[in-house]
């Protein structure tokens, strides 16, 4: 699995701001076909003093839901940040998952999101159930450019790397 096995936006600025929220479970099919719908609604209304922001947000990988606002035309003031919050809030409680848990890190495992709590990584890797190369969700990606390049990245290539001990070859 690879940024590219995901349906992105083209079209949009590479300084784009980013914004992800991962679900502390997947969501089921008809589930994503009503959030999609939600998020299109809002990214089609989405405005930062009066005008429009060219916006994006959609559930990739059946968990994480990933909101783009291209600022080249009108910069996303704190007001408009926080009505796509008010968003992902309400998703929140519609679907009563958790979706701004920093602790909870995401992990492509067979082809699918796997979750691990922050604490658990020492030992998910001295089990075997990860290791240095499963693909690692940094959802601290800022930028459109950082999201295709810097968001499914190894787990030794992430600031998580310095969190895990290496065993002896």
């Amino acid at each position: 699995m690879n940024i590219q096995d995901i349906n992105l936006p083209s079209g949009f600025s590479p300084a784009s701001r980013v914004w992800i929220y991962q679900s502390n479970r997947p969501f089921h099919e008809q589930e994503i076909k009503e959030i999609d719908e939600q998020l299109l609604q809002f990214t089609e209304q989405w405005n930062a003093h009066g005008a429009p922001v060219k916006g994006w947000g959609r559930v990739v990988l059946g968990q994480v839901v990933i909101l783009i606002a291209d600022e080249t035309d009108t910069t996303v003031s704190g007001c408009s940040t926080d009505s796509s919050v008010r968003v992902i809030k309400s998703i929140e409680k519609q679907y009563n998952v958790n979706m701004f848990d920093r602790l909870l890190l995401g992990f492509i495992v067979k082809g699918k999101v796997q979750l691990l709590p922050m604490a658990q990584l020492g030992y998910a890797m001295e089990q075997g159930f990860i290791d240095e190369n499963t693909l690692y969700l940094n959802n601290t990606v800022l930028t459109k450019a950082d999201l295709d390049t810097k968001w499914l990245v190894p787990l030794k290539d992430s600031w998580l790397s310095a969190k895990i001990t290496r065993k002896a070859v």
